[in-house]
C-alpha cells in the first residue's frame, strides 16, 4: 500500500535481490563479489551463501579460495559458477524479494535442487519469483505464471497446469522427451 517514490531508495534496493541471467562479477575476489553491497566482506556468511548457492566445492578447489580474483566479468569461472556466485551475493543480502532471471539455466538438475531446495527451506514468508524456462525449476513452486507473447495464459501448481493448460502440457512433454533423448 506505499507507493514506491514514497520508499528511501537505499531501504529498496536492500529489500530486493536480483540475480539476472547475464551476471556480472567485478575483476576482484571471490568474497568481494558475493559481499558486494554490504558494509564489509563477512567471510562466513559468504561462506554460508555459496553453500546455499552450490557453488562452495568449486571455490574450495580455486587456489586462493574466497580470495581468488575472478578476472574481468569472470573470466576464469565457468557460466554455472557466475550465476551461483550471482546467487551468493544476492541471498548474502537476506532480501524481502528475490527475483531469479533464468539463473540456474547454466547448472545441472542436480545443482538446480540443491539451489531450490534452499529456497523452501530459508526463504520461508519472503517472496521468491523465479523466472524459468525448465519446468524442473518450477514444478514445487507455489504458483506458476505461464506467459506467452506478453501474456499471461496459466496461472496455477504445477498438478493444475498439467490438467487444465494445454500450452503446459506441451512444454512438460518436449522436456521430457529432450531429457530421453540425452539419454
Amino acid at each position: 500500500g506505499v507507493d514506491l517514490i514514497d520508499i528511501d531508495l537505499k531501504t529498496l534496493r536492500h529489500s530486493i535481490g536480483y540475480v539476472p541471467q547475464e551476471n556480472f562479477l567485478f575483476s576482484s575476489s571471490v568474497v568481494d563479489n558475493i559481499c558486494f553491497g554490504l558494509e564489509e566482506n563477512n567471510l562466513s556468511e559468504a561462506k554460508k551463501c555459496a553453500e546455499y548457492s552450490a557453488v562452495d566445492k568449486d571455490i574450495e578447489d580455486f587456489p586462493d579460495k574466497y580470495d581468488t580474483i575472478v578476472g574481468e566479468r569472470g573470466v576464469t569461472l565457468s557460466g554455472g559458477q557466475r550465476q551461483r556466485i550471482s546467487i551468493a551475493r544476492a541471498i548474502i543480502k537476506d532480501p524481502a524479494i528475490l527475483i531469479m532471471d533464468d539463473s540456474v539455466s547454466a547448472v545441472d538438475t542436480e545443482t538446480e535442487e540443491i539451489i531450490l531446495n534452499y529456497i523452501h527451506k530459508e526463504r520461508v514468508n519472503k517472496t521468491t519469483i523465479i523466472i524459468a524456462h525448465r519446468i524442473s525449476t518450477v514444478k514445487d513452486l507455489d504458483k506458476i505464471v505461464i506467459v506467452e507473447d506478453g501474456k499471461i495464459i496459466g496461472v496455477g501448481r504445477h498438478e493444475e497446469l498439467l490438467q487444465n493448460s494445454p500450452q503446459y502440457q506441451e512444454m512438460v512433454l518436449l522436456q521430457q522427451l529432450d531429457e530421453e533423448e540425452v539419454r
